[in-house]
């Protein structure tokens, strides 16, 4: 398998300045095969693509992924359309940066909108993403993230729901956490639809501490971010399982843990790579 880093462990620099191509030139130091990247993350992506490819090139680094950031809850046909439009791009982008997987969201929990009503939404919108996915030779990967697709069967639903080979799933080992699902239950589920893994981590808590963000789950249990192999997630035990059912794809690390944010990604990297060697 191979290691990637999505641009996202490093958000806190982005905000600060830390474009694309610092990225890149960051990423060929750690020693990963690939990168991870977002389109929140262009000023002017027509601009910046090229100058992406030639450091791409340069660097000898492919794109494990590329993801959108979608919301496919949206009240109104109209705004529903640009969602979709949304993830359209991002296939031709990924097209253009050389990966077949586009990560998509599902959408977020609104108090106007039923559950229903927003699963009805989402997968009339992953049909016809999927549809262009498929001309495109592009998979998009759900992951699993928020209350309509965080655990492993409302991803398996919405797959079966789309029916297409071009729908499939983004294992997040840390998130399912957050939907109180066991780590290691949810690979096995999805372990063989699944096209794209991001590795995280977090860690259970009694209480709020006073550094770095923390995540709350369905059923109220607090949660920090930690270094990957570190906190509750048994990597160790769901990188066997990826490998027992011959997952082909990439191993993408993201950091959102509360130390320092280059340092938990290389940590995150380095325990990463002892579990793929034991």
């Amino acid at each position: 398998m191979k290691t990637s880093v999505s641009m996202y462990s490093l958000h806190d620099y982005v905000v600060k300045g830390m474009n694309i191509l610092e990225f890149i030139e960051y990423a060929s130091k750690i020693g990963v095969d690939g990168v991870e990247l977002l389109n929140i993350y262009w000023k002017d992506e027509e601009a910046e693509l090229p100058g992406v490819l030639e450091y791409l090139k340069k660097y000898n680094l492919q794109v494990s992924a590329y993801d959108a950031t979608n919301n496919f809850v949206k009240p109104t046909k109209e705004e529903r359309h640009h969602e979709i439009e949304h993830v359209k791009r991002a296939i031709d982008t990924a097209k253009r940066l050389n990966t077949n997987v586009v990560r998509i969201f599902s959408g977020d929990i609104s108090n106007s909108v039923s559950l229903s009503q927003g699963m009805e939404w989402i997968l009339e919108c992953m049909k016809e993403c999927a549809k262009y996915a498929e001309k495109q030779g592009i998979v998009l990967g759900i992951e699993n993230h928020g209350l309509f697709a965080g655990k492993s069967e409302q991803v398996i639903n919405l797959i079966k729901k789309v029916g297409s080979d071009y729908i499939r799933s983004t294992i997040d080992t840390g998130n399912f956490l957050l939907v109180d699902e066991n780590p290691s239950n949810a690979v096995a589920n999805l372990k063989d639809y699944a096209v794209h893994v991001h590795i995280k981590d977090f860690e259970k808590i009694s209480e709020k501490k006073d550094k770095g963000p923390i995540f709350q789950s369905i059923a109220g249990h607090l949660y920090i971010g930690k270094i990957a192999g570190e906190g509750n997630v048994d990597l160790k035990w769901i990188l066997k399982e990826l490998e027992s059912a011959n997952y082909p794809g990439w191993i993408s690390v993201e950091f959102e843990g509360t130390e320092e944010p280059k340092y938990g990604t290389e940590k995150s990297l380095q325990n990463l790579k002892e579990l793929l060697k034991s």
